[in-house]
């Protein structure tokens, strides 16, 4: 007996034609084919980039029914159900701001604001509209990863004593990479504090609990760069023998942590550490976490593999490479058996997936607004360490996904 699909259009309006913004589009597009049981359709309805061959792009290549200049257009289209934003770190507030006020739910990619503050006022917009919002947390969605959430919570690693997590790239490692907006401070905020540190600290407070305590300490490694025309080009620009300025915010962040009490890791501790700047690793996003019985170790370079240890005897004692398979998260959606792997732009699949589900009442298992103030309060409080050499508390976020003891 077969069971009817539903039917759900939901019209999508983009902010921002940038990278993120072409994936957050082919991930509504392949939505109805990862996921036809849903019955969820969107309809690309309306994208905005203040570059016109931006614009352009968005409906001749990704199919929008119309364009616009003004990110205004997007909010006050009444076919549009659901906003992207993707746009620099700098507008993600006000844009936020704008949609909740709009009545729009939203997908942000983080970091949400420049800081704690900023995060915090998109909150309280979104929280006084009662608008659905999803965060660009992707890495959470990798089916290890969940995984290995689902590990720590059956008790099978025993009692969390201390977790290491280091997101660690190269994307700036190049001396003469240009001087764009992500390096200066009225337009990033923080340095890869806002833009890995936050991921990490998702992820670590999505797998074993929040944060309550950080000491911290930052630097700035390569300390000037060859100046570029803002919107000329990125990071990714290499420019020699160009007029240099200063870089104004940090390359390196780290800290030691502890767990809140109400964590599943409550009594934990920890070290997270974020590099741009690193020679070597490409995106090394990874945490081991350590329990009384057990243990888990995973890599975003490697991401569909996990090495997982239990017990402490017996011939294969130790770390056993385990690949993702049907039975880790959405695996089984992607890809019919362990070995044929998923890559990153499925994870924003899957956050699409989320996402939509929860915009439509269904389960509300997308990280949301106040996942993205919890972070931001780590890294402000990293921040905050840093210059006084003192250890900060985390105040605590509610209503956020964090794996809280029962």
């Amino acid at each position: 007996m077969s069971t009817a699909i539903p039917n759900r259009p939901v019209g999508v309006g983009l902010i921002s034609v940038g990278w993120m913004g072409k994936v957050h589009s082919r991930a509504y597009l392949a939505l109805p084919i990862v996921y036809p049981e849903l019955g969820i359709k969107p309809r690309l309805v309306i994208a905005a980039d203040n570059v016109q061959e931006r614009a352009d792009y968005a409906r001749d290549v990704l199919g929008y029914e119309k364009i616009t200049l003004d990110y205004h257009d997007v909010l006050n289209d009444p076919e549009v159900d659901v906003v992207s934003i993707c746009a620099p770190n700098f507008l993600h507030a006000e844009i936020g701001i704008a949609a909740a006020k709009a009545g729009k739910a939203f997908w942000i990619e983080k970091p949400v604001g420049r800081g704690a503050d900023e995060t915090e006022s998109v909150e309280k917009a979104a929280d006084a509209a009662g608008v659905v919002t999803s965060i660009g947390f992707n890495y959470r969605n990798a089916p290890a990863v969940e995984h290995s959430k689902q590990l720590i919570a059956s008790g099978a690693l025993g009692r969390i004593t201390n977790i290491r997590g280091t997101f660690f790239a190269d994307y700036s490692a190049e001396p003469n990479g240009a001087l764009s907006w992500r390096f200066i401070r009225k337009f990033a905020g923080s340095g890869v504090l806002g833009d890995l540190m936050g991921h990490l600290a998702d992820l670590v407070q999505y797998l074993v609990g929040p944060i309550s305590e950080v000491s911290g300490i930052t630097k700035t490694i390569i300390t000037e760069r060859p100046v570029l025309q803002m919107g000329s080009g990125t990071h990714f620009d290499v420019i020699e023998g160009g007029e240099k300025k200063p870089v104004e915010n940090e390359d390196y962040g780290g800290a030691l942590i502890r767990f809140a009490d109400n964590a599943i890791a409550a009594g934990a501790v920890g070290t997270i550490e974020a590099s741009r700047v690193a020679v070597g690793p490409r995106a090394s996003y990874n945490f081991e976490i350590y329990g009384t019985e057990g243990s888990v170790k995973w890599d975003f370079e490697r991401m569909n593999e996990l090495e997982v240890a239990i017990g402490r005897k017996g011939e294969h004692v130790g770390y056993q490479r385990i690949m993702a398979s049907p039975s880790f998260g959405d695996f089984g959606s992607f890809q019919p058996g362990a070995g044929t792997s998923m890559g990153y732009d499925d994870l924003k699949i899957v956050e699409a997936r989320k996402f939509l589900e929860a915009y439509f009442g269904g389960p509300a298992k997308n990280s949301n607004i106040h996942d993205a103030v919890a972070a931001a309060r780590v890294v402000s409080a990293i921040e905050e360490s840093a210059e006084s050499k003192k250890w900060i508390s985390v105040k605590p976020a509610t209503g956020t996904t964090a794996a809280i003891a029962k």
